[in-house]
């Protein structure tokens, strides 16, 4: 080969090389090698190879959504801006809580030949992944039993519902917090039944300090809360001494975290966890390590008023949130104080009527269903129904009702009637009564 074609060769074959390699490193020439000696020499030359380590710039996972906005999910604005139309983050947390209060049922032992006959089927461990929420990275750390103060037989210590708390990272990271949920059945019991048409006001009386009489709740639903079964097989103390002491037990734990407190139940269910959600606040016990106000937020499914009022503004006060999610047909939500509420509190909107303090009062902030089967009237008061139609945003957007909203329906018949025909209002009330057991809910 001449001088020539071999130069021509090592020039073709390094400028080869140094090309395959250009992408990955970079290469440095000695200054003491020509580009002469490079052409004529017939060995190969001595080159060194210096690596750059690339700069590569670590993104951080960006937060879920949810994360972003979780206390304006949780009503830190009373939902403004996500009712109309519905938020899709408020209705998957809507749903999210709907299941795990529909776990209490699927939980419930109602079966009298049970050594668990009603209590919990499961033990806290399992329950979750029995109920089918193992993926929801809660776990359970309480059960909750209460007793109503009734003169019954069979009027005894009931499972109720449970407290759990977020454990899972994941599950923390999309939330944005660590979340406390206390979770609450509905009535199922005659004696809860019992509890629940007391229908008389009576002052709350939470605050040791203060009375504040003028703050009244029904009786029925602190009966529940505060009565205590000294022959109760699984736990001693009140709902209320299990709950305030358990909630307790968890904010110390996670004290330095960023904790919400979520109280989640249907019908009466959600009586108890609104005087809770109160009960916390008025007592100042939903405070992190830094004295910083931990929120508490009640989601109310199909729930009845709980109290007059004052109960009412002093909730508001304190800043506990109530999301009431109510089918119009549902004749629980009217309940109690189908005559005396907050609509009947002022004759033109100007002059407030002598029995006002004595009328009950919705707490927090509705969202309204509209549902009804004329073949199957106990769904207006059903969970799973509830659940059912804020899964379809579509079929909620166009559902029609088969029948009239019966208690507006009821109501402007009374309206139209003088106050003198006593037996008209009485026979409506019985009406009403006969109604509510005939729809067995």
């Amino acid at each position: 080969m001449s001088s020539s074609s071999l130069t021509s060769h090592n020039n073709k074959h390094h400028s080869t090389r140094l090309h395959a390699t250009a992408t990955a490193t970079a290469v440095a020439v000695p200054s003491n090698l020509s580009r002469q000696n490079l052409a004529t020499s017939t060995s190969a030359p001595s080159i060194s190879i210096r690596h750059i380590t690339p700069t590569v710039k670590v993104r951080k996972q960006p937060k879920s959504a949810l994360a972003n906005m979780w206390r304006e999910i949780q009503g830190a604005s009373d939902w403004a801006n996500l009712m109309e139309p519905l938020h899709p983050l408020l209705r998957a947390e809507i749903i999210r809580y709907g299941e795990l209060v529909t776990a209490c049922y699927k939980a419930f032992d109602l079966d009298p030949r049970s050594k668990r006959y009603l209590n919990c089927k499961f033990g806290k461990s399992r329950m979750m992944e029995e109920t089918g929420l193992g993926h929801s990275g809660y776990t359970v750390t309480k059960y909750i039993y209460a007793t109503p103060d009734i003169d019954m037989p069979t009027c005894c210590s009931r499972w109720i519902g449970y407290v759990a708390v977020t454990t899972d990272e994941k599950e923390i990271k999309r939330l944005g917090r660590r979340d406390i949920i206390v979770s609450f059945r509905g009535t199922v019991t005659s004696a809860e039944w019992v509890a629940n048409f007391m229908s008389s006001l009576t002052p709350a009386r939470f605050d040791p300090h203060n009375d504040r009489p003028d703050v009244k709740v029904e009786s029925g639903f602190l009966s529940l809360y505060t009565s205590d079964d000294s022959s109760a097989k699984f736990t001693t103390g009140s709902c209320r001494n299990q709950l305030l002491s358990e909630i307790g037990r968890l904010i110390n734990k996670y004290k330095d975290e960023e904790i919400s407190i979520t109280l989640a139940g249907h019908s009466m269910g959600s009586s108890l966890a609104t005087l809770l959600g109160y009960d916390l606040a008025e007592l100042g016990l939903n405070r992190d390590a830094s004295g910083r106000k931990i929120p508490i937020t009640v989601y109310s499914f199909a729930g009845p008023r709980v109290g007059n009022l004052g109960f009412k503004e002093r909730c508001e006060e304190l800043g506990v949130k109530v999301l009431r999610v109510v089918n119009v047909n549902d004749p629980v939500t009217k309940l109690p104080g189908v005559f005396l509420n907050e609509n009947f509190r002022s004759l033109g909107e100007r002059f407030e009527l002598p029995w006002s303090c004595s009328c009950y009062t919705h707490v927090g902030v509705e969202l309204a269903l509209n549902f009804f089967k004329m073949n199957n009237p106990a769904c207006v008061h059903d969970l799973e129904a509830y659940l059912g139609l804020l899964k379809c945003p579509a079929q909620m957007a166009k559902i029609k009702t088969e029948g009239e909203d019966i208690f507006t329906k009821l109501k402007d018949f009374i309206s139209k009637q003088g106050l003198d025909n006593a037996w008209r209002f009485e026979a409506a009330a019985l009406q009403l009564g006969n109604l509510v057991q005939s729809l067995n809910i």
